[in-house]
């Protein structure tokens, strides 16, 4: 993506639809007088009492306990600098969404103009009433320090400045994993550390809490390494300097065992990374541009352990590995601070996980083949659905163990499961999709490019790398409506009608008619049907002309399937294609199948697509859970519709011994699990997490998604075409353009993992 691209798509992507990243919705009903009533006067005046009379009971019926405030004066913003509250509120905003997305935590992001640390202080404290946590964030420093420090000794509510402590645990983390691979002990280490701002002194602090010496810690700031005799230090900085009369960092350097890099790019030379010890630890975390680039320090030093800010290398420290986790187990015992036991805590939660086995769906969407401990992970992916079990229980353990605690945490089980009800993991399910496309993009034919939202589509598939775009249709169109988009990448585009088109129609019209000559097809109708982009964008995908296609946004469903249907095989062993909606709901994905093809499916048939769905939901990284969907539970029905679903369990019970499946049963025991637990124990499904459903009709299955879909406001990406032997998906007609980018997503990593098949 260009500079002025990119430009483009940030501006837009924070002006439309609406204004800003994040909106407050109630989680009351609203809809009547006496809802109304309850909710302002008269009937709030009765938790106000409650309140009055017990203090704490503001965590009873208010939001305060799951509500942080994202509070900067904009003076250190990014390496923006000090540009002002109001310039530095989409940074806040974006905090905000992060906090939110990733441990379920509404945010008010909350800019002061204040610069004096005095007024901003008072500001804080005069708002903290209604936050239930603070996470300061882009103060300058010095006066970041001393803004924490008082904050954290006049508030009873947890504090902490993420600039300073989220890089701090996340490297400290990814520091004593290093350091056990390299065989060296933390109390024994020489710890260079280049820069010295707010992260810098924040991380050599929680290194010495972990056992580093900081007679072993050499700092530098911008004036060289700091030394005793330097008379401008502030408290800060003299903790951190040294009397061994060092000045450069080439001289700091020599025999090192750890580099710490917060400071600028490319500091860090070739020959002086040579003059580190054996199995060099370094963490060059400027970004984007780090200290030393990541090939560069490879291809130095073959034994050297390596980290960097930046997420297209491994072991990224992404501060979003922790705050997010820290809070939530802050929130939830309701502590008054954050203390360091719990950083520690949330280091040692952190580090451990990555010595753990790595869910597949972790390995999916990193496009590994088996993520496992070692010199390339030493720290877990941001995209670990497991963070969220694991951080907070730790944090809000050594919060009662260290005395901060004020509602202790009884039964760990159910918090666990309370956690991971938390998210529904919606926008990571399509983060990890648009991430694994973007891992090995593949050529992909959008066959209705002279379609504005189509080819919007293309233009954030093409800029974000998900795929390599090939626009088919009418090219004086598609010329046009690029112009209009300021889409002016070299990318193919193909007219089927064209005279330039006439020998590989003539081609593909051959391919065509060998296959279908005894289907009532001529060599001449093949020659016509090339005209037609379906068909000709089908033949493309067959001939090995481009790997992947996706149609149907201006057609309707059966006119774009029949071409396809006609041209491309289906997988060995499948008799009839069909296709799954998967629904991101506020509970978790749901697969729902299917949605579009089959109209009344065979016991068999309904045997087959559950199949499938359950291999789709795998290369989402999914272990399928199957709900065999009816109007009766467990064969209370000898309806013939009933029987049929009961039979095709059956089948796969014979067929998938170890697939996790059961039916017919009605679709809320599938999905409440206390449901089915009181009635049904005996189900394979009892206190399982069902993501697949699948309906015994066309009928049930299209109704469903398209009412979720537009009453619940679910996501949904889909159809996905299942059977066919290559990657080709159909859109609904009038898809959206976000819509149309994720089935292009989709599409790639279908098109991978065919590809993966074949080999």
């Amino acid at each position: 993506m260009s500079n002025q691209q990119h430009r483009r798509a940030a501006l837009v992507y924070h002006a439309k639809p609406k204004p800003g990243k994040t909106k407050v919705v109630p989680t009351k009903s609203y809809n009547t007088q006496r809802d109304l009533a309850l909710a302002y006067s008269p009937g709030v005046a009765i938790p106000c009492t409650e309140i009055e009379r017990q203090k704490s009971d503001v965590y009873k019926y208010t939001n305060k306990g799951n509500l942080v405030a994202v509070i900067t004066n904009g003076t250190a913003v990014l390496g923006l600098g000090d540009i002002g509250p109001c310039a530095s509120k989409p940074v806040m905003e974006g905090k905000a969404l992060l906090f939110k997305i990733f441990a379920g935590i509404d945010v008010f992001d909350i800019e002061l103009d204040a610069k004096d640390p005095e007024k901003f202080i008072e500001a804080v404290k005069a708002i903290s009433p209604t936050f239930g946590g603070i996470n300061l964030e882009d103060i300058r420093s010095p006066e970041a320090f001393e803004i924490e420090r008082r904050l954290k000794e006049e508030l009873d509510i947890p504090v902490m400045h993420d600039d300073q402590h989220g890089t701090a645990i996340i490297s400290a983390a990814a520091l004593l994993n290093a350091l056990e691979l390299a065989g060296k002990n933390i109390e024994e280490v020489k710890i260079v550390v280049s820069g010295a701002g707010a992260a810098a002194i924040a991380c050599a602090k929680l290194y010495v809490s972990f056992g580093a010496r900081t007679k072993n810690i050499v700092m530098l700031d911008s004036k060289g390494v700091i030394q005793k005799n330097r008379e401008d230090l502030t408290r800060e900085k003299a903790q951190f300097a040294t009397k061994l009369g060092l000045k450069t960092l080439e001289e700091a350097i020599v025999g090192a065992d750890v580099f710490i890099g917060l400071s600028q790019p490319n500091i860090l030379k070739k020959k002086m990374l040579d003059k580190m010890s054996i199995n060099p630890i370094v963490f060059a975390m400027a970004n984007p541009d780090p200290e030393i680039g990541y090939n560069d320090a490879c291809n130095t030093r073959n034994d050297i352990i390596m980290a960097t800010g930046r997420s297209d290398h491994p072991n990224q420290v992404n501060n979003v590995l922790g705050f997010p986790f820290i809070f939530r187990g802050a929130l939830d015992v309701k502590a008054t601070s954050i203390n360091e036991e719990m950083k520690m805590a949330a280091v040692k939660a952190i580090a451990d996980l990555a010595k753990e086995s790595v869910p597949e769906q972790v390995n999916i969407a990193y496009d590994e083949t088996r993520l496992s401990f070692g010199r390339d992970y030493i720290i877990p992916k941001p995209f670990d659905p497991r963070l969220i079990t694991t951080v907070p229980p730790a944090v809000a353990r050594a919060a009662m163990e260290s005395g901060v605690a004020t509602e202790p945490i009884e039964n760990w089980e159910r918090y666990r499961e309370n956690l991971e009800q938390r998210l529904g993991n919606t926008q990571k399910m399509i983060r990890l999709l648009h991430d694994r496309a973007k891992s090995a993009p593949k050529r992909l034919v959008f066959a209705e490019a002279d379609q504005m939202d189509v080819l919007k589509a293309a233009q954030i598939v093409f800029e974000e790398s998900i795929a390599i775009p090939i626009l088919l249709g009418n090219r004086k169109k598609i010329k046009e409506l690029c112009d209009l988009i300021e889409f002016n990448a070299d990318v193919e585009v193909i007219d089927p009608k064209e005279n330039e088109q006439k020998k590989i129609r003539n081609k593909y019209a051959e391919l065509f008619w060998h296959s279908q000559k005894r289907k009532g097809y001529t060599l001449y109708d093949a020659q016509r049907l090339m005209r037609e982009r379906n068909y000709f964008a089908s033949m493309m995908i067959k001939n090995g002309d481009a790997d992947a296609m996706i149609s149907g946004y201006s057609r309707n469903y059966r006119s774009v399937v029949k071409p396809i249907l006609e041209t491309i095989p289906k997988n060995k062993g499948v008799s009839r294609v069909a296709a799954a909606n998967l629904m991101l709901t506020k509970s978790g994905p749901l697969f729902l199948t299917d949605t579009t093809i089959n109209v009344d499916p065979s016991s068999k048939e309904l045997a087959k697509i559950a199949q499938m769905t359950g291999q789709m939901a795998k290369i989402f990284g999914l272990e399928p859970v199957i709900g065999m969907l009816s109007f009766s539970n467990f064969g209370s029905s000898r309806f013939p519709q009933a029987k049929k679903v009961s039979k095709a369990v059956t089948m796969l019970h014979r067929s998938n011994p170890d697939l996790i499946v059961d039916g017919p049963i009605q679709s809320d025991f599938a999905l409440n699990k206390k449901l089915l637990q009181d009635r049904f124990p005996f189900s394979s499904l009892t206190n399982k997490k069902v993501n697949i459903l699948v309906f015994p009709n066309l009928d049930a299955a299209n109704i469903t998604y398209k009412l979720m879909k537009e009453l619940n406001e679910a996501h949904s990406i889909g159809p996905i075409l299942m059977g066919l032997s290559e990657p080709i998906h159909i859109l609904q007609l009038g898809a959206s353009v976000s819509e149309i980018v994720n089935m292009s997503a989709v599409a790639v990593v279908d098109a991978q993992t065919k590809k993966k098949i074949d080999k």
